[in-house]
Order: C-alpha cells, then structure tokens, then sequence
C-alpha cells in the first residue's frame, strides 16, 4: 500500500509541477528568449505535446492506485466520492485537452506559419489565439484540479493518521 500511496502523490506531483513549470516558467522565458511567434510557439507546441505524455502517464497511475485501494478492501484506503469525481474531471479534460482542442490548435498554428500573405497570415494567427485563450484557462482548471485532488490526499492522510478529528 505504500508504494500504491507513493506512485499517487509522484503522480500528482508530476501533473501539477508540469503544469506550473509550463504555464509559469516555460512559455514566458520561450516567447521573451525567442522572439518571435514562429519559433517560439512551435518549441511550446512540442513542449506541450511532451506534457500531455506526462499526463497520460499520471492518470495511468492514478487510475490503477485507485483500483489496488478499492481492491484491496482496506477501510482506511477507502475511495472517496470527491476523489473520483475530481479524477474524472482530470480525466476528462485531458481527453478534450489531446483529442480535440491541441490538434484544432497545432493545425491552425501550421496553417499561420505557411501563409506568406500579410491579411491571410493576421486572419489564421487571430484563430489560433482565439482557440489558444479558452484552451490556457482549461489547462489552468486541469491544474487546479490537481491540486485539489492533493488537498484532498492530505485531508484523508491528515484524518486517518489522527491530526483531524
């Protein structure tokens, strides 16, 4: 059971410190050290794509912890109903995130670096940022999530060790 509780929190740990250190650390020093949209946004692009390796990784892992705890039938590894609906709306969102919304977004991206034309090239790049806005906030609400499922973690870990009554 300890290392079913370890890999969960190394989960955790890896979606939530992937997402600030790309949402906080990555992309501001990419766009003020490349210059440029061009460049720039293809290296975030490809940083992302690497994330969301990283994210299919932890719910892996997540998902089988949760099955061993339930299997497992020990009482104080118990699976709350908060804890699976937060996991489900990680989940969910991570499918919306790499199946529809970052493919949508890489298409339109290449589309705005293959037009040479000045009007054409301003018209893709306004559609690209105006998917790119929608899908930053829910990449911030995936984020939260996470660390939402770590609050609860701690408040289960803090009940069953006695620091809670």
């Amino acid at each position: 059971m300890i290392c079913c509780l370890t890999l969960e929190w190394l989960a955790l740990g890896v979606w939530v410190g992937g997402g600030v250190v790309l949402i906080g650390a990555v992309i501001p020093a990419v766009f003020n050290t490349f210059g440029g949209q061009d460049l720039g946004g293809l290296f975030v692009t490809r940083a992302f794509e690497g994330f969301h390796r990283f994210m299919i990784g932890s719910l892996v892992v997540l998902g089988v912890a949760l099955g061993y705890r339930r299997w497992s039938g020990n009482p104080a590894m118990a699976i709350g109903l908060g804890e699976l609906i937060v996991l489900a709306g990680m989940a969910v969102i991570t499918g919306l995130i790499i199946l529809w919304l970052h493919p949508t977004a890489a298409a339109l991206q290449a589309q705005a670096f293959a037009t040479h034309e000045a009007a054409a090239k301003k018209e893709a790049f306004e559609a690209l940022f105006r998917i790119l806005k929608p899908i930053r906030w829910i990449y911030m609400v995936d984020l939260v999530l996470g660390v939402l499922l770590i609050g609860i973690k701690a408040k289960r870990s803090l009940h069953r060790d006695g620091a809670l009554a």
